[in-house]
């Protein structure tokens, strides 16, 4: 895998990530009780991380049998990312602080977390139309081990923002409270951007 579409791919998976959603919204109900943030982060990374080996394993082994899937799933993905461009400059998503919870234990967090993130269908979904778009068969690593290794970045660009939006939350909604629909805005503009871009790429390519 070339240093230049792992940047590309960093780029691209970044917008996701800075974008809030049930995942922000999570870590900041988690940032208000303090202690908790740590576990309540590594319960939603463990959910992505179950996303990228099902991934890995079901949609790897399709793409390296057969090229031409790969071609379908980038029209798919290119598509889904401007779909979900649009509904974001529609209805911008802003993080709202959860409801407090009954206990406080690490274990309750941490398994809250990865319900959250794992049986949201919108993560699986996320990294069917994202991580197929930069494997190809043409690199030297397989493109289950090229999967895995793209959803581990993105798991760790998750794990940096979702500990920062956790321990920085309360500052942050008193503070600045039109930051977050303000990044959805941009996220969503850029997302239609890189989905015309592909698109274009195929056509012409």
């Amino acid at each position: 895998m070339s240093l230049s579409t792992f940047a590309a791919f960093w780029a691209v998976s970044f917008l996701f990530v800075i974008t809030p959603g049930a995942d922000w919204a999570y870590a900041i109900s988690a940032g208000l009780r303090g202690r908790v943030v740590i576990p309540a982060v590594s319960g939603l990374l463990s959910g992505h991380l179950l996303a990228t080996l099902i991934v890995a394993a079901g949609v790897g082994g399709v793409v390296a049998g057969h090229p031409a899937a790969m071609l379908v799933m980038n029209i798919a993905g290119a598509a889904y990312l401007i779909w979900l461009g649009l509904n974001l400059l529609r209805n911008p998503s802003t993080p709202q602080i959860g409801e407090a919870q009954e206990s406080s234990s690490w274990a309750r967090w941490a398994l809250k977390g990865a319900c959250i993130s794992g049986l949201n269908p919108k993560v699986l979904l996320l990294f069917l139309a994202l991580l197929p778009q930069f494997a190809n068969t043409s690199f030297a690593w397989p493109v289950p081990m090229q999967i895995t290794a793209l959803g581990l970045a993105h798991t760790l660009s998750c794990g940096v923002v979702y500990l920062l939006v956790g321990f920085s939350s309360e500052s942050v909604l008193r503070a600045r409270p039109h930051a977050a629909l303000f990044v959805s805005n941009l996220s969503g503009a850029a997302m239609i951007m890189v989905g015309l871009a592909l698109l274009t790429e195929q056509a012409f390519g």
